[in-house]
């Protein structure tokens, strides 16, 4: 019978040489004891994988748990102890249409009542007076709403103007000493805590009020003694729990979101599968973050069903979205970073949509190297110094990244993203620079052409 050739068996595909059948069925054996192997260690995982695991868990929930309480400790150190952070924080409402309006009400208020209109008859003669006081009281009405008329325009006059911004920092900058006051419950200074009200006194800005309406003819303005007057920056039945807990924050201080990252970082090293654990870390981290910022959105509407009636609702939407305003941002920027994060370590990860996408990655610049390469470019010692240092100049470029983020003076969500860009753009370079050099490409071509 004829024969496919010397030794061939019956049982072997025709034209497959025996030597690399051998190979290819057992690389196939081994591949299935390896899988065997693991299934078999993930069923049966050694105890103190399980420990490790555990204690992982445990870290990583805490870092989650922390991350809001962070985000709030370093809003309100900022604010307590940072002088100039808080008068930027106060700043805006200086310019706000609502706050306006309801200060130069409140003063308007404050000033006609302490006007001393009897006084009017104090430069009459003692003949006169009954007559001019009967005159008086007749128009006493319209007298009453043109003086109120004239001093609204006045104060109005005032609040529009650049002095009202001048004696609303002043007024905060003094202020801020009594915040720490604030905290601790005592009383006294500009900003004061008087039972469930945070107020602002507006004694400065009476005071020129005073001086204008005598500037423009109304002299018995000078008459008027010195008013202290309040505008209510909060109020609400929680400020004293609030305040407790603004007190156990300001002293935490920065220690929090650091012992939320400490958290984090121990749970990923505790963990068997780390780059999984920094992914549900940096995921859970910005899960905290995001679940702060819809507190915050929630308190704020119980917060403003629950004043008074007469509160105006318009000012009191602008001091609470002024005052946690630097909170959201934090919020947003803990978001931003988590995700970030979260997506580099499934990108770097061996999974198979990671490897599509980061195949991808290499042969879109790949391809825009070798047009350049057509082009004339040719890197020679530079290609061949980045493409030996590649690893430990991708990992330079994510700490200088790191570095510019952490010393970033109150870095927001558009810092975040564009250093992330940034990272992306040096990442890019590097693999673009990437040259083996003409003789190791030579040993690749020659290996692939034997093969």
């Amino acid at each position: 019978m004829p024969t496919d050739g010397p030794g061939a068996s019956p049982d072997e595909p025709p034209g497959e040489p025996p030597d690399e059948l051998a190979d290819l069925r057992a690389r196939l054996s081994a591949v299935e004891a390896h899988e065997a192997r693991l299934a078999e260690e993930l069923r049966a995982r050694p105890p103190r994988h399980r420990v490790r695991s555990a204690f992982a868990v445990l870290l990583v929930l805490l870092a989650c748990l922390l991350t809001p309480l962070g985000a709030v400790a370093v809003w309100a150190k900022s604010e307590v102890s940072d002088t100039d952070r808080y008068v930027a924080t106060m700043a805006p409402l200086a310019r706000d249409p609502a706050i306006r309006a309801a200060v130069t009400d409140r003063v308007t208020d404050e000033i006609v009542k302490q006007l001393p209109v009897d006084s009017l008859l104090d430069d009459v003669a003692p003949d006169d007076r009954p007559v001019l006081g009967a005159l008086l009281g007749s128009i006493g009405q319209a007298l009453g709403d043109g003086i109120a008329g004239f001093v609204h325009t006045q104060v109005q006059r005032v609040v529009d103007s650049d002095a009202f911004a001048t004696v609303w920092t002043d007024a905060n900058r003094e202020a801020h000493a009594a915040i720490g006051r604030m905290l601790t419950g005592q009383g006294g200074g500009a900003v004061e805590l008087k039972g469930n009200t945070v107020v602002l006194d507006l004694a400065p800005l009476i005071a020129r009020v005073k001086t204008a309406l005598v500037d423009n003819g109304l002299s018995i303005a000078s008459k008027i003694p010195e008013i202290h007057t309040s505008y209510t920056l909060v109020q609400s039945d929680a400020v004293p729990k609030v305040r407790t807990g603004l007190r156990l924050l300001d002293v935490a201080g920065f220690w929090v979101p650091v012992l939320a990252v400490a958290c984090a970082t121990g749970g990923v090293l505790l963990a068997v599968r780390r780059r999984r654990a920094v992914v549900t870390a940096a995921l859970g981290m910005a899960a905290g973050a995001l679940l702060l910022g819809i507190g915050l959105s929630v308190f704020r509407a119980v917060y403003l069903d629950a004043l008074p009636a007469g509160v105006d609702q318009a000012a009191a939407h602008a001091v609470y979205d002024t005052l946690v305003r630097y909170l959201r941002s934090a919020v947003r920027v803990v978001v931003a970073l988590g995700l970030l994060v979260a997506l580099g370590a499934w990108i770097s990860g061996s999974g198979r949509r990671a490897g599509t996408v980061r195949g991808m990655w290499r042969a879109g610049l790949g391809a825009v190297r070798r047009v350049a390469e057509r082009a004339g470019l040719r890197l020679g010692p530079v290609g061949r110094f980045v493409h030996r240092w590649k690893a430990w100049l991708g990992w330079a470029a994510v700490a200088g990244a790191a570095l510019a983020f952490v010393l970033w003076d109150r870095p927001t969500a558009l810092v975040t993203l564009c250093l992330a860009l940034g990272l992306v753009g040096a990442l890019a370079v590097l693999e673009l620079l990437d040259e083996p050099g003409r003789s190791t490409r030579a040993g690749v071509q020659g290996a692939a052409g034997g093969g």
